[in-house]
C-alpha cells in the first residue's frame, strides 16, 4: 500500500493506493492556515486515518508546494522554499514529518508529482516531454522527460509562475507583488484568485474564477476581465513553448475544470510561439483532482 499526500494552501489531499492503483482510502481536510505544526500534525492525522481505514501501514509520499534548498539547518537537516504556503518556508519540512510519522517520506513539488502523474497513465502519457501547471492558489509547474521529473540543481525547475509576465502591456506594469518579493510574476496575474481580483476590480461581485469564466458568456465584464485571463495565460505558457518546446502541456488545479481555456489558449499561445506550426496539445489532466496524490503516492515504486 502507498499513500499520497496532496498538500496545498487551503486543503490537504490523501489518497491510499493499492499495488494495482486502485484507490483504497481517500481524505481532504483543510490546511492549517499559517499554522506549521498544525500543518504537520494535519498531514499525521491523515495518514493515520488512511492507516486505519486500510489496515496496513504504507510508505508516505508528499506533494508539496515548493522545494527542498540547498540550505540546511544546524542538524544537517534540508530547509524548505518557495511554498506559497509561506509557514513551511525556512523550515525541516522533510524532516519533521518524518519525525511525526515516525518513518521515511519522501517529499517533492507538487506540481512534479501532478506531472509524473499525468505522463505515467494520464493525459500525457506517451508523450516524451511534458509540461505540467496546477493553477490554483498559486502557480506551479513541472517538468517530466521520459517519465522523470526535472528538478534542477537547486530544485526550482519548471517555477514559471515566478519570472515576469512575457510581453507585458504598459497597463501591466508594474503588477501586484508576489508573496516572493517580486512584482508583476506571472503567479500574480494567472492564479485563479488573479481572474477574481480583475473581475472585482472591473466592477463585477465576488466570484470564483471558474463561475466567472462561466460568466462570461453573457456578462461583458466578465468577458472581458476572462479574455484578458486568457491572454496572459497564453503568453506564459509560449515562453515555456519557447525555451521547452514540450510535446504535451497538462493543466491542473482549479482554473483546469475552466472548459473554454481548452478551446481558447491554442490560437493565441500560437501568436507568441517561435514557430510558424504551433500544434502542442494542451490539455486537462485525465485523473483530475486526484493526480497529484497520485504522483506523490508514486514517489515509492
Amino acid at each position: 500500500m502507498r499513500i499520497g499526500i496532496d498538500l496545498g494552501g487551503s486543503k490537504i489531499e490523501g489518497v491510499a493506493l493499492a499495488r494495482d492503483g486502485s484507490v483504497a482510502g481517500a481524505l481532504r481536510v483543510p490546511t492549517p492556515q499559517h499554522d506549521y505544526p498544525g500543518t504537520i500534525a494535519a498531514v499525521a492525522q491523515v495518514v493515520a486515518a488512511l492507516e486505519a481505514e486500510t489496515g496496513v501501514t504504507a510508505s508516505v509520499g508528499i506533494g508539496a508546494p515548493g522545494s527542498a534548498s540547498r540550505t540546511t539547518d544546524a542538524r544537517g537537516n534540508r530547509l524548505w522554499q518557495g511554498a506559497n504556503a509561506t509557514w513551511i518556508n525556512d523550515r525541516p519540512f522533510e524532516a519533521d514529518l518524518a519525525a511525526a510519522l515516525a518513518r521515511e517520506v519522501r517529499v517533492a513539488n507538487d506540481a512534479n508529482c501532478f506531472t509524473v502523474s499525468e505522463a505515467a497513465d494520464g493525459a500525457a502519457a506517451g508523450a516524451a516531454v511534458v509540461f505540467g501547471v496546477i493553477i490554483g492558489t498559486g502557480v506551479g509547474g513541472g517538468l517530466v522527460v521520459d517519465g522523470r521529473p526535472i528538478t534542477g540543481r537547486h530544485g526550482i525547475a519548471g517555477e514559471w509562475g515566478h519570472v515576469p509576465l512575457p510581453w507585458a502591456r504598459a497597463d501591466e506594469f508594474p503588477g501586484e507583488v508576489n508573496f516572493c518579493g517580486h512584482y508583476g510574476t506571472i503567479e500574480t496575474w494567472v492564479a485563479a484568485k488573479a481572474l477574481e481580483r480583475d473581475y472585482l476590480a472591473r466592477g463585477g461581485s465576488a466570484l470564483r474564477a471558474t463561475d466567472i469564466a462561466e460568466a462570461a458568456g453573457s456578462d461583458p465584464v466578465a468577458a472581458a476581465a476572462f479574455d484578458d485571463y486568457v491572454e496572459r495565460l497564453a503568453r506564459g505558457l509560449a515562453m515555456v513553448v519557447n525555451i521547452l518546446d514540450p510535446d504535451c502541456i497538462v493543466l491542473g488545479g482549479g482554473a483546469s475544470r475552466i472548459a473554454a481555456l481548452y478551446d481558447r489558449l491554442p490560437a493565441r499561445i500560437a501568436a507568441y510561439a517561435f514557430t510558424s506550426a504551433f500544434d502542442t496539445p494542451v490539455v486537462p489532466g485525465l485523473h483530475g483532482d486526484a493526480s497529484g496524490v497520485r504522483g506523490a503516492a508514486q514517489l515509492w515504486p
